[in-house]
C-alpha cells in the first residue's frame, strides 16, 4: 500500500462531493498530505481506473446507496477480480444510510476495512475522514 498514493472517493451525490473534496484540501494544508484525490461520480467507471496505469491508491472510500452499481456490488466486483484485490487496497464505506445495522453486517461479510456514517456536522465530519486517513497512513500494511 502506497500511503502517499491515491485517496479514491466513489460518490453519486454533487453535495457530497464537494463537501469531501473541501476536507480533503483543508486536511492536505493541515497535514501536509501529498495525496491526489480522485472523486469517482460512476461506481461503474471504478474498474477500469484501478486497472489504469493512472491509478496508484492507498484508499477507497465508497458511498453504499448509489445508482446502477451500489457499494456493496462494487465492493464484489473489486474482490472477484484477481488483479485488484492483490493490491490489498482499504475499502472504507462512508453512508448516510438508514438501514445502518443490516447495511453493516452485509458490508463487514464482504471483508471491508472500515463502515462509517456521514455526519450531519462538517467539523464531526472532517474528524472522520481525518481518523480515517490517519489510521491508515499508520497501519502496517505490505
Amino acid at each position: 500500500m502506497n500511503t502517499h498514493g491515491d485517496i479514491i472517493i466513489i460518490e453519486d451525490d454533487a453535495d457530497d462531493r464537494d463537501i469531501l473534496i473541501s476536507i480533503f484540501e483543508e486536511l492536505g494544508k493541515e497535514h501536509n498530505y501529498e495525496n491526489r484525490l480522485v472523486i469517482i461520480e460512476e461506481a461503474a467507471d471504478l474498474i477500469d481506473f484501478l486497472k489504469s496505469d493512472d491509478c496508484d491508491p492507498f484508499i477507497i472510500i465508497s458511498d453504499i446507496n448509489m445508482p446502477k452499481i451500489n457499494g456493496f456490488d462494487l465492493r464484489n466486483l473489486i474482490f472477484n477480480d484477481a488483479e485488484i484485490r492483490e493490491r490489498a487496497i482499504p475499502f472504507i464505506f462512508l453512508t448516510t444510510s438508514d438501514n445502518s445495522e443490516e447495511n453493516m453486517r452485509k458490508a463487514f461479510q464482504l471483508s471491508i476495512q472500515g463502515y462509517f456514517r456521514k455526519p450531519v456536522s462538517y467539523t464531526k465530519f472532517k474528524k472522520v475522514i481525518n481518523d480515517i486517513i490517519t489510521y491508515w497512513k499508520n497501519a502496517a500494511t505490505n
